[in-house]
């Protein structure tokens, strides 16, 4: 469980009563982004509160009435995602920052500059990010706002999402090196072993993690590998 001093407030409104869980406000994001966490691991304690900063409980009946259920994990649950969170001005703050970077994570690992092919450094989308002044909100998924996020930087940088194909040729000793990493960063769609024992490749992956790619095959086999971008 939490402690009380760093909680935050969960409201729901309903049936002209108050329904309120205190939390840790990290478990907003992951509820509404659909993970699976462990509730009771993210509040003070296991109470519905018609008012939580004067400890006053909600009755059994009333919660039973409009959530159907006195289980106080799934009653906390309907309020963080139905409800309204009440941040301090520093918890909105980090929040925001914290989705932000994930924001420009995402955009660099799979856009690219499509007059030239090259991915965008983070840099470059964070300050186009500003210049465009998009706003990020601490509660929508990353998914939800990378496109809102793209189509704010349209008009100041030449940005597309897309995928490339890399051919990749290894010896066999490289390639067990390799291969963890070539199928963590990409999916490989082709492969066949050679006569002389060698592993040729076609590995498919976003393409703003092009150059991230094939640095770390050059550092995996310090140098000792072909590649080629297919078109």
């Amino acid at each position: 469980m939490v402690d009380i001093e760093d909680a935050i407030i969960a409201r729901l409104e309903s049936h002209g009563e108050s329904f309120e869980v205190l939390i840790d406000p990290k478990v907003v994001n992951h509820l509404r982004e659909g993970r699976e966490v462990e509730l009771i691991d993210y509040m003070v304690v296991d109470e519905v509160f018609r008012n939580a900063r004067k400890g006053t409980r909600a009755s059994d009946e009333k919660i039973k009435e409009v959530f159907g259920t006195n289980d106080p994990i799934e009653v906390a649950k309907h309020i963080i995602l139905k409800g309204e969170v009440q941040l301090t001005t520093q918890q909105r703050r980090d929040m925001q920052e914290s989705k932000r970077k994930r924001i420009v994570s995402e955009i660099a690992r799979n856009a690219i500059n499509p007059q030239t092919g090259a991915p965008h450094p983070p840099q470059r989308i964070e300050m186009a990010m500003d210049e465009a002044r998009v706003h990020i909100d601490p509660f929508k998924s990353v998914e939800a706002q990378v496109k809102i996020v793209l189509d704010a930087l349209r008009p100041l940088i030449p940005i597309r999402f897309d995928k490339i194909r890399i051919a990749v040729k290894l010896s066999g000793e490289e390639y067990g090196k390799c291969f963890e990493d070539i199928s963590h960063m990409g999916r490989i769609t082709k492969e066949e072993w050679q006569p002389n024992g060698s592993w040729i490749g076609v590995i498919e992956l976003p393409a703003g993690m092009r150059d991230d790619f094939l640095g770390r095959l050059n550092e995996r086999t310090k140098g000792n590998v072909e590649t080629k971008i297919l078109k």
